[in-house]
């Protein structure tokens, strides 16, 4: 019988499983920042580039070591050079020749 503390089953469930996710996890994480670094190539470089590296950094926990996801170090390294070539494409677009106030 199942009544009066006596279960029927032997192990428990386990705590973390009926816990509601509050953020993405880690593989998402990953694959959002290599969208993101991917899109970056192509239209808004100044605002995805930034994005997909901190996706990629989020997703590889905030760290260099350990074991890494390969979608992740993608997206951070992608990111990264978008973010250069959009600073680079914003520095020589305000230069003298671009129409600067001097």
């Amino acid at each position: 019988m199942a009544g009066f503390g006596n279960t029927t089953r032997k192990h428990p469930r386990s705590r973390d499983r009926m816990r509601p996710r509050t953020r993405p996890d880690r593989a998402s994480l990953g694959i959002i920042g290599l969208i993101c670094a991917i899109a970056g190539f192509f239209v808004l470089q100044i605002v995805l580039g930034p994005v997909a590296l901190v996706c990629g950094w989020l997703a590889m926990g905030r760290r260099w070591t350990g074991t890494k996801s390969m979608p992740a170090l993608v997206a951070v390294v992608l990111g990264a050079i978008d973010t250069l070539l959009a600073i680079v494409w914003l520095a020589s677009s305000a230069g003298p020749a671009g129409g600067g106030l001097l």
